[in-house]
């Protein structure tokens, strides 16, 4: 029986790998690691927590005795790294956390493998999940590849940058076993209504202001959360050791676009007068060096693992919007902090 950790598993992308490492995999043990600060939230696996190969521990990976002695206690077979602080604005008004958490953090985990993998490195595997961020801005052309030199333009992704080259330095120094992945932006269920989707489905039903930065003109490209984790099965199972692999959509959007067609589509779902959401455009100031363009190549992947996106976005897009309106419930704790204060009395003491 393998056994395997996964860091940051409450999370919006981590619970969908856990959830689909638990049910696609019944022999292995899933341990899942995360502190449950704000955007960690266990309601995410209320439909497998009961699985008797699942397991939870609320720790933070910044406690370096911890993780060593989860690695003690568990004797991992292979680790998942999601834990991370990844919201660019919050970044800018606090670098600090994301220097501990990702840099700091990551840092505490290769250690504890490092130890207590010494001897017997052989079937172990670190993959560490990193972003497209990391490479920096696009112009109008070209997309990144697993090459492209690194270019981090802002604390949240010069963090995770700097987590990845203290991966690949723990591979090459050490003799780590490691993988790393760099994914274009994600959308989906479960994810924290502080990120553009489901924040503007959820001031669109209560017809608060939809805030877009600049003139709405960055372009990103987007994936289906369903789509990354089935991606980060394969690289975990099939994965050259040392490698980075880069995940994307190839499914390019301005702000604006996306923003525009999300009104449509809840329009249509709220039964609103059409072009009633899109009067809730509000634009701002620019994000302060807000990146251009992100854009993934993503061939390595496809042509050596054979995967490629399953979700066409139009069906994605719809299912998302789907999602949020139908738990309502958990958008509405999610954004009045209910859940947090629940976690905080449930854990005092432990």
């Amino acid at each position: 029986m393998k056994t395997l950790l996964i860091t940051g598993g409450a999370g919006f992308i981590g619970s969908h790998v856990v959830r689909l490492m638990v049910k696609k995999y019944p022999d292995y043990r899933i341990i899942n690691v995360d502190m449950l600060t704000y955007a960690g939230n266990l309601m995410n696996l209320t439909d497998i927590e009961s699985q008797p190969n699942y397991f939870f521990e609320k720790a933070d990976i910044t406690d370096a005795s911890l993780m060593l002695s989860l690695f003690e206690k568990y004797h991992f077979d292979g680790v998942i790294h999601l834990a991370a602080e990844s919201h660019v604005d919050r970044s800018i008004s606090n670098p600090m956390e994301f220097i501990m958490t990702n840099i700091v953090g990551t840092v505490n985990l290769l250690n504890a493998a490092r130890e207590n993998w010494k001897g017997k490195m052989q079937d172990k595997l670190f993959y560490h999940i990193s972003t497209d961020e990391v490479y920096g801005s696009l112009g109008l052309e070209g997309k990144f590849v697993e090459t492209t030199p690194y270019d981090p333009r802002s604390p949240y992704s010069a963090s995770k940058a700097s987590s990845d080259h203290l991966v690949r330095a723990y591979h090459h120094t050490f003799g780590l076993p490691i993988v790393i992945s760099n994914c274009s932006n994600n959308y989906g269920p479960y994810q924290f209504p502080e990120k553009l989707i489901p924040l503007f489905i959820h001031n669109i039903r209560h017809k608060k202001p939809l805030p877009v930065y600049g003139k709405g003109e960055n372009v990103r490209d987007w994936l289906y959360v369903e789509d990354h984790a089935r991606a980060i099965d394969l690289i975990f199972h099939k994965g050259r050791l040392g490698e980075t692999y880069n995940i994307g959509g190839d499914n390019e959007w301005q702000n604006i676009q996306l923003i525009h067609k999300l009104c449509e589509i809840m329009d249509r779902k709220l039964n609103r007068t059409a072009g009633e959401s899109a009067r809730l455009i509000t634009y701002v100031k620019d994000r302060a060096g807000h990146d251009l363009r992100y854009a993934i190549d993503a061939s390595k992947i496809k042509q050596e693992l054979g995967w490629a996106p399953e979700i066409k976005f139009t069906e994605g897009f719809e299912t998302t919007v789907d999602w949020y309106l139908e738990n309502e419930k958990w958008l509405d704790n999610v954004t009045s902090g209910d859940y947090q204060k629940y976690y905080d009395e449930q854990y005092k003491q432990r």
